[in-house]
């Protein structure tokens, strides 16, 4: 089982700024949606990083670190 951690950087490539952004949904390689400044934004996957765009500006993402449950038997 995966899970994902619930903030991610994401860098404006107009201004090469980077921010921390909240991760609200997130399914990887498809689309993760991010609150950043309290405004929702949805970056969709393009082979390489998530992009999108709010407000006439272009934000990118890695996406949010990746991490791998193990699980026990179950007792």
């Amino acid at each position: 089982m995966n899970t994902h951690d619930n903030k991610c950087q994401i860098t404006c490539t107009d201004n090469d700024i980077v921010n921390e952004a909240e991760v609200d949904r997130f399914e990887e390689k498809k689309f993760v949606e991010v609150f950043i400044a309290q405004n929702r934004l949805k970056l969709l996957w393009n082979g390489s990083v998530y992009v999108g765009n709010k407000s006439g500006l272009e934000f990118t993402t890695k996406g949010p670190a990746i991490y791998e449950v193990n699980q026990g038997r179950g007792r």
